[in-house]
């Protein structure tokens, strides 16, 4: 009489414990390597315009450092608290809007960083920057 081999239901798991963890070590050594940074040389001629599909909101930035908004009509001086609620509920209905700020040459930088932050807080996803076109010279 012959007896029959019950069959093995388990997995050995071992093997594949030691590929993950060679795996894991591997990643280790090479993760900081590859956060070195690069040079980058940037382009010393006027920017493109950007193509722009709908109706952008606008804050604009006065001499003394007064916000404006704009969402498709005539701009409105608005504090940074209300310009941070209107921005965060006109972008949940609209997610792709993009937002461009501009900022009067005699205003502090930190003011026209604070109207980025301020974007950013509120959700959005598309922030550009306002200038005026370099004139030809001929």
């Amino acid at each position: 009489m012959r007896r029959r081999r019950k069959t093995m239901a388990e997995i050995n798991v071992v093997p594949y414990i030691d590929v993950t963890l060679v795996l894991l070590i591997i990643f280790m050594i090479t993760t900081p390597l590859l956060n070195l940074g690069v040079e980058v040389s940037l382009p010393e001629s006027s920017a493109n315009t950007m193509a722009i599909e709908t109706e952008p909101v606008i804050i604009n930035i006065d001499e003394k450092g007064q916000f404006f908004l704009s969402i498709g009509k005539d701009f409105e001086e608005i504090s940074e608290e209300q310009l941070s609620i209107k921005l965060e509920a006109f972008i949940k209905a609209n997610k792709d809007v993009p937002i461009l700020i501009g900022a009067d040459r005699k205003v502090d930088y930190g003011r026209a960083y604070q109207a980025l932050v301020v974007a950013q807080q509120a959700g959005a996803t598309k922030v550009g920057l306002i200038s005026d076109p370099v004139p030809n010279e001929l």
